[in-house]
């Protein structure tokens, strides 16, 4: 929370009181449109929004935090995030903020619009939780600068002796993909894998692609440069992708999927190729959700906390907001492999954790 905007900075840069640079972020009166919109341009540049828990004199919070997600279905068909991943994850953070007597403010940004719904959201909250690939870095940082951010399963490029980003909870998807990938090459004997990716610059799909190079490289495997195929994080996606492959030629013997939405879809494309699962060709997600018990052959993957995410890092940003001096906090929770019929074990099993905590 360095170097963070004032009002008072504001004021001194536009000209003018305290007072009317509130009355003009408040939309009020008593200004003219000339002052408005230098006021608006100097707290822009200053990347300053109204702090929720500078408002009111009998108040010293609002009460709200604000959750940022991308926006759904954007590109058209192919959604950039699993929608069935980000629910999971509001219903933990809005667990996590009715217990503490908070309100949850909730906003999906786009491409055209989201800076300005963020910086909106901004000033009507007492901090905010903000998923991956929600904003560019630049705007998060400016944020950081205006209110406590917690970032949600993604972290800055940015880095420095002097930079100090906003708190971050993740999940530890390099390790649950590893362990994935250890267990078709040790157990079932699988030694032609292939990736099947999330969308480009995905935080959670780089992960886990690294976590597949990984366990290959400990079993002695060549490491593919890049995934064998992207299936933007849906069920659809990874049917088309599943397809275009097996057009190629290539029938790999195991097919390790970014997540379940994917991994679904490429069931559905083996069948239609009269590939038997897991005779044929193993498949494995990530995630866990409700659908991979149900599949059929069910699904073996790598359960995420996705719930605990949300409630995690809802908690931090309450813990941030009550104490913005304390030093920046990491953390990491555990992931936990599960195994049933899609990779040819006879029933299901949990691993133990693979992730890690630190403070």
């Amino acid at each position: 929370m360095a170097d963070r905007s004032t009002i008072y900075e504001v004021a001194r840069r536009s000209g003018v009181s305290t007072a009317t640079v509130s009355r003009v972020m408040a939309d009020g009166t008593g200004f003219s449109a000339a002052t408005r919109e230098r006021v608006k341009a100097t707290a822009a540049e200053l990347s300053w929004v109204p702090s929720g828990s500078a408002r009111g004199l009998a108040a010293r919070r609002t009460g709200i935090v604000g959750l940022i997600f991308p926006d759904l279905g954007q590109s058209g068909d192919a959604e950039e995030e699993s929608p069935l991943y980000v629910d999971q994850v509001i219903r933990g953070a809005e667990r996590a903020a009715t217990s503490a007597g908070d309100a949850v403010l909730i906003a999906a940004t786009s491409t055209a619009s989201g800076r300005d719904l963020a910086f909106s959201v901004a000033g009507k909250v007492d901090g905010l939780v903000i998923l991956a690939r929600s904003l560019p870095d630049d705007d998060i940082v400016a944020l950081s600068r205006s209110v406590p951010v917690v970032l949600l399963a993604t972290n800055l490029a940015r880095s420095g002796p002097d930079f100090v980003g906003p708190d971050f909870v993740g999940a530890d998807n390099r390790g649950g993909s590893r362990a994935m990938t250890a267990h078709l090459i040790a157990v079932h004997g699988h030694t032609d894998l292939a990736f099947l990716a999330g969308p480009a610059g995905s935080p959670d799909s780089e992960e886990r692609f690294a976590g597949f190079c990984a366990a290959l490289r400990d079993a002695g495997l060549p490491e593919p440069a890049a995934p064998a195929a992207t299936g933007s994080f849906t069920e659809a996606g990874g049917e088309q992708a599943v397809r275009e492959l097996i057009a190629t030629g290539r029938r790999p013997g195991a097919i390790v999927c970014g997540n379940d939405e994917m991994a679904l879809g490429a069931l559905t494309a083996l069948r239609a190729a009269e590939l038997r699962v897991p005779a044929d060709v193993a498949v494995t997600g990530f995630d866990d959700i409700a659908a991979a018990r149900r599949a059929r052959p069910a699904l073996s993957t790598v359960r995420q906390p996705m719930r605990e995410l949300g409630e995690c890092s809802v908690r931090l940003l309450l813990s941030r907001i009550a104490a913005a001096d304390t030093a920046r906090k990491s953390v990491v929770l555990p992931t936990e492999l599960v195994t049933r019929r899609s990779c040819s074990c006879a029933s299901r099993a949990v691993s133990g954790p693979s992730g890690r905590s630190p403070g």
